[in-house]
């Protein structure tokens, strides 16, 4: 039975979950969900995620919301270390070594309370707020939260080619997710309120992982998307 995800692909969110089902070459079905499409405060949903919010993953019987934990329950799953090779030698796998898997999961949760906490602010005024109401005192600080998690991050891959070591893993879509977003935001849309972003090319680890990245089939649909 394929497996049912619940959300929009304008989430950061769900593009996180339809990422790693297409690393993982798992068939699953997509219902449009959230925002303009409602359904997410249904009784039949609400009882399924009493949050309201997407993604939500139906795998039979199971339902699971938190995308990041939902990326961690299909990469356990449907990931598993190749017969006698490390759990980080090649492809998509779920580390069966605990400290190379808690190693991943800690950037993962880096992902939503830092990398993410700095940059929201940015896209919110420039993606999902009208022009003539964008705050440039509010995207400014944004900018300038997110440099720092950058030069982290940056530092990080400097000493091996993926976030998750030195092959992609789980903690890479999280983070590649929240580099599309970041990385997709058009730069008129600063200029345009005199806010000054830097270039990726400040951060050459970064720049060079990011490009990586969009060069996985797995990522169609997904990183090729605009924002909205």
């Amino acid at each position: 039975m394929a497996l049912q995800l619940w959300g929009r692909m304008s989430s950061i969110n769900v593009r996180k979950v339809v990422w790693t089902l297409q690393e993982l070459s798992v068939p699953f079905t997509r219902t449009d969900a959230g925002a303009a499409f409602g359904v997410t405060k249904t009784p039949e949903y609400l009882a399924k995620n009493p949050n309201a919010l997407v993604p939500l993953l139906e795998d039979g019987g199971f339902a699971l919301w938190e995308s990041n934990t939902i990326v961690r329950y299909l990469l356990a799953k449907y990931g598993a270390p190749a017969p006698g090779t490390a759990a980080d030698s090649v492809g998509i796998v779920y580390p069966a070594n605990l400290q190379a898997r808690f190693d991943q999961e800690r950037w993962m949760d880096w992902q939503q309370t830092t990398f993410n906490s700095a940059g929201r602010e940015a896209f919110i005024q420039l993606i999902r707020t009208p022009v003539e109401q964008r705050n440039a005192q509010a995207m400014q600080k944004s900018v300038a939260a997110t440099a720092p998690v950058l030069t982290v991050l940056d530092a990080h891959l400097a000493k091996q080619p993926y976030v998750s070591g030195s092959a992609f893993g789980m903690a890479d879509i999280p983070l590649g997710c929240e580099m599309h977003r970041w990385w997709g935001m058009p730069e008129s849309g600063f200029a345009a309120l005199g806010v000054t972003r830097r270039p990726i090319a400040d951060w050459p680890h970064v720049a060079r992982w990011w490009s990586t990245l969009q060069q996985r089939p797995a990522v169609r649909g997904v990183l090729d998307q605009a924002l909205s």
